[in-house]
């Protein structure tokens, strides 16, 4: 009996060292992910806050040319108002979830005059200016 009992015991040993080995893999790869995960999860977010302040930065030089053509057939004066991708100012129109105010300022007595645009986006805390 001690003969026929050894090759039983061996093979169940095997198979309980192949389920532990198995075991012991999934649960080093599963914390290797997860590592992983957690390193790349607030890049993810640095990288949306860059897209979006890159999307307000585009707007801001649509605007400037919008502005300036503006001034080009207006005696040099430039335009106010707030526009969004819903409400264009003039013809511009900005990006979805991205608000361009532009303030045109003019100096009494001359014809100096200069504009100023800060955008916003929805999901940003940051804002971008431009000006002339």
């Amino acid at each position: 009996k001690l003969s026929r009992s050894a090759p039983d015991d061996t093979r169940h040993y095997r198979m309980t060292c192949r389920l532990r080995s198995t075991l012991t893999w999934r649960l080093m790869c599963s914390g290797g992910l997860g590592s992983l995960a957690a390193i790349a999860s607030p890049r993810s977010g640095i990288s949306k806050e860059t897209s979006y302040v890159a999307g307000m930065i585009s707007d801001l030089h649509s605007a400037a040319i919008y502005e300036e053509q503006y001034a080009s057939e207006n005696h040099g004066q430039y335009f106010s108002g707030v526009a969004t991708a819903e409400t264009p100012v003039e013809g511009f129109r900005a990006s979805k979830d991205v608000t361009v105010t532009m303030v045109a300022v003019y100096i009494m007595g001359s014809s100096i005059s200069e504009w100023t645009a800060i955008a916003r986006h929805i999901r940003s805390p940051e804002s971008c200016e431009a000006r002339t």
